[in-house]
Parts: C-alpha cells; sequence; structure tokens
C-alpha cells in the first residue's frame, strides 16, 4: 500500500479521495468496513460520523455488505460487527506466504520455554496488526485478539520492524501518524526513539517496557522472508513483574531464536 492510514479514530474522509479516479460507492463501502473493524460493535449513527456521509447512504451500504456477509448486525445491541467473510478475505492475504503455519511451530515452543503468551503481528503501513497468539497457562497473561493494531512505537513487534527499516521510512511514518504517548515510558520524541532502535538492530530484539499498557512488557523480533523483507514479527508479553531486568537479554535470545525458526521457514536468511 503506498498510503498510511490513520491509526486510530476518524478514518480519511472520501471526500479527500474524490480527486483520484476511484468508485465512490466501493470507496465508502471499504471505510465502512475499516471503521467497524476497528470496534467490538459500532452504530449506524456513529459510522455515519466518524465516516462522513448520511445514515441512509450508510445503511444502503451496510445492507450490501450484509448481504455478502463481510459485515454482521447484531439486532440485540443494534450495532455493527465485522462478518466471517472478511475474516475468509483477511486469512487468503496470510496464506499467500504461509506466514501463520511457518510460526504456529515456533510461537508454541516460544511460549512453552518463557512461560509467557507469544504473538505474530505483521506490518500495515503504520501499525502492527496481531494476526496469531499462543496463550501461556498462567492466570494472569496477556490477550491480544486477532485484528488487534498497535502503533509501531509504542510495541515490542513495532518497535523491532522499525529498527530494520531504512531511516527515511521511519521518518515518513513518524511525520504521518506521530509519537502518540500512552504511559510514561511512551518514547515521544524522535532521538528517545531512533536511540532504541538503533540499540534494537544492534542486539536483535526489542524490549518494551510498559510503552503502552502499565503493568505488561514486551520482547519482540522481526522476520523477514526469502527476498530478505520484513514481513512481520514474534514476540513473548506479559505481566512486567516476571520481566526482570536480568532476565530480558535471555528471553531476547528465545525471542530472536523463535523469529530466525520462522524467517528459516520462510525461504529467508539469518
Amino acid at each position: 500500500m503506498n498510503d498510511i492510514k490513520r491509526g486510530r479514530g476518524r478514518p480519511r474522509s472520501v471526500a479527500a479521495e474524490a480527486g483520484k479516479s476511484t468508485v465512490q460507492a466501493l470507496d465508502r463501502g471499504i471505510a465502512l468496513l475499516q471503521t467497524i473493524a476497528q470496534h467490538h460493535g459500532v452504530s449506524l449513527s456513529d459510522l455515519s460520523v466518524q465516516v462522513g456521509m448520511p445514515a441512509s447512504s450508510a445503511h444502503r451500504l451496510l445492507m450490501t455488505l450484509q448481504q455478502h456477509d463481510f459485515v454482521d448486525f447484531d439486532e440485540n445491541t443494534q450495532l455493527w460487527q465485522v462478518g466471517i467473510e472478511a475474516f475468509r478475505v483477511g486469512s487468503a492475504y496470510l496464506s499467500r506466504t504461509n506466514f501463520i503455519e511457518a510460526a504456529q511451530a515456533p510461537l508454541r515452543h516460544l511460549m512453552e520455554v518463557t512461560g509467557e503468551t507469544a504473538n505474530l503481528a505483521v506490518m500495515d503501513n503504520a501499525e502492527v496488526v496481531f494476526v496469531a497468539q499462543v496463550e501461556t497457562t498462567n492466570p494472569i497473561r496477556a490477550f491480544f485478539s486477532a485484528g488487534t493494531r498497535a502503533l509501531m512505537h509504542s510495541s515490542g513487534i513495532g518497535k523491532a520492524l522499525l529498527a530494520q527499516l531504512p531511516r527515511h521510512k521511519v521518518d515518513g511514518l513518524l511525520k504521518t501518524v506521530g509519537l502518540t504517548q500512552y504511559t510514561a515510558n511512551t518514547l515521544v520524541t524522535p532521538q528517545d526513539l531512533y536511540a532504541d532502535l538503533d540499540l534494537i538492530a544492534a542486539r536483535g530484539w526489542s524490549f518494551d517496557e510498559e510503552e503502552r499498557y502499565i503493568g505488561m512488557s514486551c520482547v519482540g523480533a522481526a522476520i523477514r522472508n526469502a527476498h530478505g523483507e520484513v514481513v512481520g514479527g514474534i514476540s513473548v508479553s506479559g505481566p512486567s513483574v516476571r520481566f526482570e531486568p536480568q532476565h530480558i537479554a535471555l528471553i531476547g535470545a528465545k525471542v530472536t531464536t523463535a523469529a530466525q525458526q520462522v524467517t528459516l521457514t520462510l525461504g529467508g536468511k539469518i
């Protein structure tokens, strides 16, 4: 994709795209689907406001999407949700490279050797999207449902991926989405972020120390394909009390090994 999508909140206005050669109804339908995907359920009135179109127009498009199972409508809550066909289409994208399949065994092994939830994510412009997870059996644990998004600068996997990108591309992402602060530990200046990315690139793994959620930490590493391209990342996440400073390097080595295993399975080199 050439355009950077906004991480959260209001999608690009359809009107802003009017100068391009596109089909307006399709643009609007896609905007609705993207907005619904950011919520567990969203009302017609909220959709109308967020996408910037009359409720009557939004409803007609939603009915079409519903007929094709891209969205569902919950009669009890009166909320629109993503439908099964959207999942099938998204799964088809991931199956092109057998990405999830290649990561399943390393993910499970990583969970077993660290005792923490293991995650798999792909990059979507300025965000990472979590696509698979193997949960730990610990009662207190991290959980990200498939499709959960996070801005890259505040995510363990996200920072691992940023560290592998050319500096000019990182600059472009920062100009587009900025550095939103979530906690006191979030890296909110380019200088701090670049210093961390240099460290990550040198050692091969990232450490998110409560930079997105208070009390939760994460260690991540990047995955490459047969062409040497960064295609995603793998991580472990859990309560910060279990990420003791003296153990972080060992966890980082285990996460790096798991990422390398996926890279090799995809035909990449380490």
